[in-house]
């Protein structure tokens, strides 16, 4: 893989760059649709390639380990034969799904025991085997195995998890540097910044990550309840410490203007579940504003979802036929919710990089953020 930074933005600390892996390149800030277990939630790969506009895709290492599982993925020759992707993926290392088990696993030094949520099996998650899993589903970039804290949680206790995140990054680092990808292409391993939201934990922990001197690294521990004044300072406090010459990816953020103030703070890559999540429980974002379409007033509606976007979802269909879609349960609708909300966001990064290019990033940003926080 390599980062090549293009521009960036004087009057912030935005950046526009390039990523290149050898299933093609990735133009930053750029949004990363979720595809937990191979799939983004009712989208085909032909309207992620050609409508959204998607250039990388997760993929979920708990969720793809337990099914359809190791097997079957180097049987199909990894993930991207497997679901039709041919542009790069990314994987989640797994670390979140199995925290979130809180009832169902323990975590100890060697790793994580934890149950399956299918069928209650037990299984074994180590730093050298999530290695191993990430290179057998075969992504481009793959996550170093970490503990995500909750929030709130004491300083005790955030302490010694990211204490325990680095020994465990030496293991996957190790392990990573030892094996090698099966599938003829080349693998990336970004480390993680952990310590919940104590700044001298998150400053020991962004020196530790940019002191291993990966090819990219990622912000995790963001995002799970903590005020977004919060995030955006320990976000500002990591990426002033990060590196310049590699990409910085914030896990699990977030909403149109989380991802636009968090691109002001310096980050290049950002992935959620809100935008198809949302879409299935009828909120769309628009460049006006989020709408609930279920209300009433959008009930005789007949101008598109949101025209100024383009593409052919946000265009064709009207907000009263979505609403009638949505209110009668129809499966299109959420097929149709959910490739709007992705084809903003892969807008809202597209547009924002534009400004970064033309040097007017900061004035469009503080505009912008007004307008998608306004519930039409």
């Amino acid at each position: 893989m390599k980062f090549t930074l293009e521009y960036s933005d004087s009057k912030s600390k935005a950046r526009a760059g390039v990523v290149k892996t050898d299933h093609g390149e990735i133009q930053t800030p750029i949004f990363m649709p979720v595809g937990t277990a191979g799939s983004v939630k009712a989208v085909h790969q032909r309207e992620l390639d050609q409508d959204i506009k998607a250039q990388i895709i997760l993929g979920n290492t708990y969720h793809l380990y337990l099914r359809p599982g190791l097997e079957v993925l180097e049987k199909a020759g990894g993930l991207h034969k497997f679901n039709g992707w041919g542009k790069p993926i990314l994987t989640d290392s797994g670390g979140y799904q199995v925290f979130s088990l809180s009832g169902t696993r323990k975590i100890k030094e060697d790793g994580v025991m934890f149950k399956s949520h299918i069928d209650g099996s037990k299984h074994h998650f180590t730093p050298e085997n999530v290695m191993d899993i990430q290179r057998t589903i075969g992504a481009d970039i793959i996550m170093a195995f970490d503990e995500c804290t909750p929030y709130p949680c004491e300083y005790g206790y955030a302490r010694n998890s990211m204490e325990m995140t680095h020994r465990w990054l030496t293991r996957c680092i190790d392990r990573f540097e030892a094996t090698e990808g099966k599938y003829g292409y080349n693998q990336t391993l970004f480390p993680i910044v952990q310590g919940s939201v104590y700044k001298d934990l998150r400053k020991q922990s962004a020196e530790f990550i940019a002191s291993t001197n990966q090819q990219g690294n990622a912000i995790g521990g963001l995002s799970v309840g903590e005020p977004a004044e919060m995030m955006y300072e320990m976000t500002e406090l990591v990426t002033d410490i990060l590196p310049q010459d590699k990409p910085r990816y914030l896990m699990g953020v977030g909403t149109p203007a989380n991802i636009l103030e968090c691109i002001a703070l310096g980050v290049d890559m950002f992935d959620c579940v809100m935008p198809t999540r949302n879409a299935r429980n009828g909120m769309l974002f628009t460049s006006e504003g989020f709408i609930n379409i279920r209300n009433e007033k959008w009930k005789d509606d007949f101008t598109g979802i949101d025209p100024a976007i383009g593409g052919y979802v946000s265009t064709f269909y009207t907000k009263a036929y979505l609403r009638h879609l949505t209110i009668s349960k129809e499966i299109l609708a959420a097929q149709i919710a959910s490739i709007h909300n992705l084809s903003f966001y892969l807008w809202l990064v597209g547009q924002a990089r534009e400004h970064i290019l033309a040097g007017d990033f900061a004035v469009w940003k503080d505009q912008m953020v007004k307008k998608v926080s306004t519930r039409l």
